[in-house]
């Protein structure tokens, strides 16, 4: 018998928010504001962003209620999730968790 807990990671609702250029992969409506995602399934963040028609290779930093996770996190009802392109000007190394390595050398 499955647990009350991962029931409760099973299904719900995220409210995603995408950031800068993470925009462009999205129907105009919807960028730069909160989107309520809807799972009815255990989803990664990954799969999320992925559904929403990001390419989780743009993406450099995801926070679920301001904590830093990787794709691979689980999603659950009430999730606030953010969602932030590749960096060029920091170094975010410290505090990203999506990858070991940052893909672009932080500029001067």
């Amino acid at each position: 018998m499955v647990g009350e807990k991962n029931l409760t990671l099973c299904k719900g609702e995220a409210t995603f928010r995408f950031y800068e250029e993470l925009n462009d992969h999205l129907p105009e409506e919807t960028r730069k504001k909160g989107i309520r995602f809807r799972f009815s399934k255990l989803t990664t963040i990954k799969e999320a962003i992925e559904c929403l028609r990001v390419p989780p290779a743009e993406v450099d930093l995801v926070l679920v209620n301001g904590r830093s996770v990787g794709l691979d996190y689980l999603l659950e009802g009430g999730d606030r999730v953010s969602v932030y392109p590749i960096f060029e000007r920091f170094d975010i190394s410290g505090i990203t968790k999506v990858r070991e390595r940052p893909v672009k050398e932080t500029l001067p």
